[in-house]
């Protein structure tokens, strides 16, 4: 099966010293840019005063700048990624003989670090800017817990206090994932919580909730601006964590490059977008410069699906409607996923960046079942010996699916897909899967219309 002119080594590296040296930045070749975020007050585009009491400055310059294509990465940030960067970028062999697929199959793996996953590559820039300014710490929401687990790293290893809002499914369900954050030294509160005004008025409309993303990114923020000296930091959906999460793709690419392999098909899980942004970003740069033409695929889970089945409006970041309006696919901030989705990607909305280029028809999305995506995690554990985070699986799933069409056409594509990370917090998902407990829920259009009604009207 192998017509390759030159063998393939099963994992490519690079050398530290080929590891990129810029984050890229996509919107600067983005001919229709993301529109810009809106003060929910004025509904006017939102300053750098304005921003700057949330995040820190030089994160809010990132954010605000969609002309700059590339950013330098500081040597306090490059040196901290070679502690678990350059990450492999894996021909998985074994996947296609099980397939018996003509075609290839590349994963980019970003699991080699204790949180598990890729979040550390945004985490440590978000941390470094915030302790450069003189800040006390930051604080956060995480859901199935990779970022609150990354960001806690980070912050322990710049002397950062870190307050993580832990979705409160999660927070019950990943009790390790909760004791890693806390053995890094962060301070852990399951959300909606009795801390926060928002969290109790949350609470108070919706006794019992499971919670949100939305839930927990209203009480980091709220939490954030009632205490002197911290800023919010946030793991997905901004443009800044697309800026930082390039180095993903930066390095997918070089490493393609040395052996002079270009895909025909990448892949990847989205649910704010961080992971799907940072491993697209270079290819889609060359797609957009009309240099190369890829196709891009987008995965998201079938019950919470805002790209296949959201609608392209602004709306607010958060379920407590505190943080400003982000033009993106959503189902509204208002919208909780069902207490039975165990796969991870649980933002109600997509970033605007990402949002932008679906709506421009540069890359497509597909939704899928969780129990498929277990089916798929299972085998691919099986078959190439990595127990893959439920995220990640998405992303297997719809590579799984390419190959077989490869398979049933004859054609000898090229699938490079993410694996975000490793699923081994992840038990309690895995153990319904095994014992059969897990089920499918797919939003009616009634439920989403639910949460389409709440939409700012702007």
């Amino acid at each position: 099966m192998m017509k390759d002119t030159k063998q393939i080594p099963y994992k490519i590296y690079l050398e530290e010293s080929e590891m990129p040296k810029q984050w890229y930045n996509v919107r600067a070749d983005m001919k229709n840019k993301p529109a810009p975020l809106l003060n929910p007050g004025t509904l006017e585009p939102m300053t750098f005063d304005e921003l700057r009491g949330v995040f820190c400055d030089e994160l809010v310059r990132q954010e605000l700048d969609d002309t700059t294509p590339f950013f330098d990465i500081p040597q306090e940030i490059q040196d901290f990624y070679k502690m678990y960067r350059p990450s492999p970028l894996v021909r998985a062999y074994c996947l296609e003989e099980a397939l018996q697929t003509p075609a290839r199959i590349y994963y980019k793996f970003e699991g080699n670090n204790t949180s598990g996953s890729h979040k550390l590559n945004s985490a440590i820039a978000q941390a470094y800017y915030a302790k450069n300014q003189g800040l006390k710490g930051v604080t956060t929401e995480t859901g199935a817990g990779q970022w609150g687990t990354a960001l806690s790293m980070a912050c322990a290893y710049l002397g950062l206090d870190c307050q993580v809002y832990m979705v409160k499914c999660s927070y019950e369900q990943k009790p390790f994932r909760r004791e890693v954050m806390r053995t890094y030294g962060a301070n852990v509160t399951p959300s909606p919580s009795e801390t926060t005004n928002v969290g109790r008025r949350i609470l108070a409309e919706h006794p019992g909730t499971s919670g949100s993303l939305g839930c927990a990114i209203s009480e980091a923020v709220e939490a954030a601006l009632s205490q002197d000296g911290y800023r919010y930091v946030l793991g997905s959906v901004l443009s800044q964590v697309l800026l930082h999460q390039s180095i993903i793709g930066l390095e997918t690419k070089a490493a393609l490059d040395k052996y002079g392999i270009t895909p025909d098909i990448i892949i990847g899980c989205a649910g704010g977008g961080s992971n799907l942004g940072g491993l697209i970003s270079p290819f889609m740069g060359e797609k957009l410069r009309g240099e190369k033409d890829y196709q891009i695929i987008a995965v998201e889970p079938a019950s919470c699906p805002s790209l296949t089945r959201g609608t392209y409006a602004y709306d607010f970041c958060d379920t407590g409607m505190v943080c400003p309006l982000a033009k993106m696919y959503t189902l509204g901030s208002g919208f909780i996923p069902s207490p039975n989705h165990a796969g991870g990607l649980r933002y109600h909305g997509m970033s605007s960046v990402l949002s932008q280029l679906y709506d421009d028809k540069l890359m497509e999305a597909v939704s899928i079942e969780q129990t498929a995506v277990f089916e798929a995690a299972t085998r691919f554990a099986r078959i190439e010996g990595i127990l893959p985070a439920p995220e990640s699986s998405h992303a297997i799933k719809a590579a799984m699916d390419e190959a077989i069409k490869c398979r049933e056409s004859g054609e000898e594509k090229t699938i490079v897909f993410g694996l975000t990370g490793t699923g081994y917090f992840d038990m309690t998902a895995y153990g319904k899967f095994n014992n059969g407990e897990m089920t499918d829920y797919i939003p009616t259009d009634e439920d989403l219309a639910e949460g389409f009604a709440g939409l700012p009207a702007v």
